[in-house]
């Protein structure tokens, strides 16, 4: 209950990952969707959250990445792309994560690249 399952920047075009918690020895997973400007890679986005969630006892796996698309003012967020490092994100899981949050948005996914 600790960790959200979404932390995403509230405005524009953002690389985003798809990471995968589970506590060590295989006990309770989830998946959460963590997406930032400020990340020029993926990777680096993985790098903040890895440690963080070691802090709170959880393993992390990266499932893959891909870009997010967040308009706040039409209420509306696009998932695209892939991430060379990772690969593609399951962008339908991605989605439905976000749906969680984002109850009265508009959320779509495609293969685009852009």
């Amino acid at each position: 209950a600790a960790v959200r399952d979404v932390e995403i920047d509230p405005e524009g075009t953002f690389k985003y990952i798809l990471v995968r918690l589970q506590r060590p020895g295989g006990g309770e997973q989830r998946d959460i969707v963590r997406g930032t400007k400020a990340a020029e890679f993926h990777n680096h986005i993985f790098e903040k959250v890895n440690p963080e969630m070691e802090k709170l006892g959880y393993e992390c796996k990266c499932l893959g990445g891909g870009k997010i698309e967040h308009d706040s003012k039409d209420k509306k967020i696009r998932v695209f792309g892939l991430s060379t490092g990772y690969g593609k994100a399951d962008h339908s899981v991605t989605v439905e994560i976000l749906k969680k949050e984002y109850t009265d948005y508009e959320i779509t996914w495609s293969d685009d690249k852009k």
